[in-house]
């Protein structure tokens, strides 16, 4: 019987280690390669043409989320992640994911039969990320401004190149916080803020918070410097 072969993309050794554990233990299982960012799963997926690759959302360097595109044109992949925010869900699933588990939520035995279920397009949800979907299925009274939203969102995501951790601190700068509110709101130091603001504004072409503003919001086109 030919066995399934997987990668593992996952900034914790920790969580890479019993992830791999869980995995090879089934006979019909092999853990081809383990990953520690989205850069080193998209190296790896290219050489090693895993099956499956399991996917964690938050890593250092280059994210799950921003990795995802890329590696769902290579093999099928299976969000397993501790985010749990409905919006990190709907991205990862919008950009082919193909289920989305959340750690703390799935059994040994529930993490096999996603895995051996993903090339088969059979996605597995766990409840966090069910709910997410249903709540996006709710929001299915507001259609016409959800979809708006959420494709504005996305487009300027991938036009400006934006990680999923810039688009959040953009969200945010967009509604009014300051960087100190933003560091509260996202557990991380000023300086990480202000690290982060300057690589978007790089990559937004924008000196001021308000020109920032008024590119992500998409009252001024890509490309066109302003001033303010």
């Amino acid at each position: 019987m030919a066995r399934l072969s997987v990668l593992i993309a996952d900034g914790n050794p920790v969580i890479r280690a019993g992830l791999a554990a869980i995995l090879g233990a089934a006979v019909d299982i092999e853990v081809t390669a383990q990953a520690a960012d989205g850069r080193e799963a998209l190296s790896l997926t290219r050489r090693h043409a895993p099956d499956v690759v399991l996917l964690d959302v938050r890593m250092p360097g280059v994210d799950g989320i921003s990795a995802l595109p890329h590696l769902v044109m290579l093999a099928p992949v299976l969000m397993v992640t501790y985010s749990r925010e409905a919006e990190i869900v709907r991205e990862a699933l919008l950009l082919g994911a193909g289920g989305y588990l959340v750690h703390g939520e799935f059994t040994a035995d529930e993490l096999l039969r996603a895995v051996h279920d993903a090339p088969l397009n059979r996605p597995h949800f766990t409840p966090t990320a069910a709910s997410a979907l249903l709540t996006e299925l709710r929001a299915s009274s507001h259609p016409q401004r959800d979809v708006a939203q959420s494709s504005e969102r996305m487009h300027n995501s991938v036009v400006f190149g934006l990680s999923s951790r810039e688009v959040e601190i953009m969200d945010l700068i967009a509604s009014g916080m300051s960087n100190q509110q933003i560091a509260a709101a996202c557990f991380i130091s000023e300086k990480t803020v202000k690290n982060h603001i300057n690589r978007i504004f790089a990559k937004l072409r924008s000196a001021t918070r308000s020109e920032a503003i008024a590119r992500w919001l998409g009252t001024a086109r890509p490309g066109v410097t302003g001033h303010g």
